[in-house]
């Protein structure tokens, strides 16, 4: 233990000095000093004395391997002139100039120059669109005029640029500068997505409808407006929001919500945020706060249910930083990190619930302390058919171990958490697999409260050409196991929806475990009606739910089967959406054999990101 305890040590010490850069530094200028540099050599040094550590070390910090392509991903991906495009051979050259150039969604090519709109509709949209602001794409770099050209941070502000809802395509062309070998210049040609952009989804329960704009006057800001009506009560719902993504090229987030929910629920709340949004950042952290008023029903001991309200206001500040673990200028050094994060959050009740209806105090007065360290290794590989039409897609690829640990004073108790973190993913010869595991734990007077393991997974074969079609598996499993929570029916999970299985929606099944798989067979069509592709898939999803009184499995099963189209749009790019016919054998207060016809959007399978953030307690939903 002595050995383990003092190899930690080392790890945690380099926190306590912190610099604060704004901006991603090019390779040469990525050093933070000798005495830093001193101190990596240091663990390395130790580490290797002894077999233990030295275990450690080459667990924590090996880099993560890129496997090799299939071949029908190289193919796909050779077709496309954004993917084709050599900075190698101009690394170390000045950057003379940054041309920008956005082009509107209709009719033009990042590729071909001198294509331009030739239909009338076409002409007709981009009448009515206003393209992206050179500023705003500007903002989004990872490098200046000046620098010298670093292949991976092209490649990254690419990247960076790709993943912006109002963008479509990007490509960053290096330029020879005659008559001066040591320069070059940049061209960066992107081609806006059209981003207002309606959604919504409708059954005989409720229907909704949402109106985003995703890049207000150009600027990359979002608007968004969601409005539902519940049918069988007529409750109402609101959510506005809006989102600055980057402020001055920091890419801090400030977002504004103000949300109602069921026409009595307020939440209004306001928040700074900067994510360690690529494995080149070196600071993160953020500020949130947020009023909260809830009025909902609790049950009693005896299960009768009333109306209860719930007022709080909340405090969420961190802060963290990442340290380069190896000396190194190549891929694999520079995207490995040592990360260390610190927050404090707060919140405090107006009103609770009457004791009757919370006699554990789970509405109470909180305050949490909570430290990170970790070693996160994260690059991105490029696909396409994932979630969209023959665009290319970036796929996160890397390892991640992490400790959280704090203390959380609650009801007149100081409670110690210990949590710990480990996520990985990569693409193999038989597709793309992902798994992150977590565990924690609160304790009081050496016991345990409020415990959770949370295992996430996801799974996606190859795709898989058929004739003019593509086909490819998607495999989703979840396990929440939860022990000791607290006895109120806000502490548990249940399956509803984004939760466990899509469309399903009960208020009276919950349980302290639980367990669900999704598979997806998806095809991606040549169809093309007027810009629409109508992608067909065939869904199955199935979950159990239980509590500390019974075994998981012993469970009733309740599960799903959909077939529908999942629909693209060549301009749409980020607002794909889905329209599918649903049968449930069973949803609890609801009925037996459910069918339901649903158009919404596709957000059944998420990718992983191997990045440690915000440190916080286990998520148990």
């Amino acid at each position: 233990m002595r050995k383990i305890f003092r190899f930690i040590l080392l790890l945690v010490l380099i926190s306590t000095a912190i610099p604060l850069p704004a901006q991603v530094s090019p390779v040469k200028q990525d050093s933070t000093g000798k005495k830093e540099k001193r101190l990596y050599q240091d663990i390395e040094d130790y580490s290797r004395k002894r077999g233990f550590t030295r275990f450690l070390h080459r667990l924590m910090f090996r880099p993560v391997d890129q496997k090799e392509k299939s071949e029908d991903r190289e193919k796909i991906l050779g077709q496309s002139p954004e993917m084709t495009v050599d900075y190698s051979r101009h690394s170390g050259k000045v950057i003379r100039n940054i041309a920008i150039t956005t082009l509107d969604p209709f009719g033009y090519s990042i590729a071909d120059t001198t294509r331009q709109p030739e239909k009338w509709i076409e002409r007709a949209g981009n009448s009515i669109h206003l393209k992206t602001k050179d500023m705003t794409i500007k903002n989004l770099l990872l490098f200046k005029k000046g620098q010298e050209l670093d292949s991976l941070l092209i490649e990254e502000s690419e990247r960076l640029i790709r993943r912006q809802r109002f963008v479509r395509r990007v490509i960053i062309i290096p330029v020879d500068v005659p008559g001066n070998p040591d320069m070059v210049d940049l061209q960066i040609r992107v081609l806006d997505s059209w981003s207002l952009t309606p959604g919504g989804s409708a059954s005989s329960s409720r229907t909704s409808f949402e109106l985003t704009e995703r890049n207000f006057f150009g600027l990359g800001h979002e608007f968004r407006n969601e409005f539902e009506k519940k049918l069988n009560t007529g409750e109402t719902s609101y959510l506005g929001r809006y989102t600055v993504p980057n402020i001055l090229n920091t890419y801090v987030q400030a977002q504004l919500n103000y949300e109602i929910q069921k026409g009595e629920n307020v939440r209004k709340s306001f928040g700074l945020n900067r994510d360690f949004f690529s494995a080149y950042t070196k600071w993160a952290g953020g500020i949130y706060i947020e009023e909260n008023l809830v009025r909902d029903s609790l049950p009693d001991a005896q299960g009768v249910y009333a109306m209860q309200n719930m007022k709080s206001e909340a405090l969420d500040v961190w802060g963290g930083y990442s340290f380069r673990v190896s000396k190194g200028n190549t891929e694999a050094d520079r995207t490995t990190g040592l990360i260390t994060t610190l927050r404090y959050f707060n919140r405090n009740y107006k009103e609770v619930p009457s004791v009757l209806y919370d006699s554990v105090g789970f509405f109470s007065d909180e305050k949490l302390f909570l430290a990170s360290v970790g070693i996160s290794s994260r690059k991105f590989e490029q696909d396409k058919f994932l979630f969209n039409y023959d665009i290319v897609e970036d796929v996160p690829i890397g390892r991640t171990y992490g400790i959280t640990f704090g203390a959380r004073n609650k009801n007149d108790s100081n409670q110690f958490y210990l949590g710990g973190k480990y996520a990985f993913g990569n693409y193999y010869k038989w597709g793309y697999f992902s798994v992150n595991a977590e565990i924690g734990s609160f304790y009081y007077h050496n016991r345990r409260l409020q415990s959770a393991l949370r295992l996430d997974g996801l799974y996606f074969s190859n795709i898989k050409p058929l004739g003019n079609w593509y086909l490819r598996h998607f495999v989703q499993p979840v396990l929440v196991l939860g022990d000791r929570r607290m006895a109120i029916i806000a502490d548990r999970v249940d399956i509803n929806g984004e939760n466990g299985i899509s469309g399903f929606d009960s208020e009276i099944l919950f349980g302290t475990k639980k367990f669900t798989l999704t598979y997806q067979l998806q095809a991606y069509a040549p169809w093309n009606v007027a810009g629409f592709r109508l992608n067909p898939f065939f869904n199955v999803s199935m979950g159990f739910i239980g509590d500390e009184k019974s075994s998981l499995f012993d469970n009733n099963i309740y599960s799903k089967i959909g077939i529908g189209l999942l629909i693209n749009n060549d301009y749409l790019v980020f607002n794909n959406f889905r329209f599918s016919l649903a049968y449930y054998p069973s949803i609890p207060g609801q009925g037996y054999n459910v069918f339901k016809t649903n158009s919404i959007s596709n957000d059944d399978f998420m990718l992983p990101d191997f990045q440690i953030g915000k440190p916080g307690v286990i998520p148990y939903e």
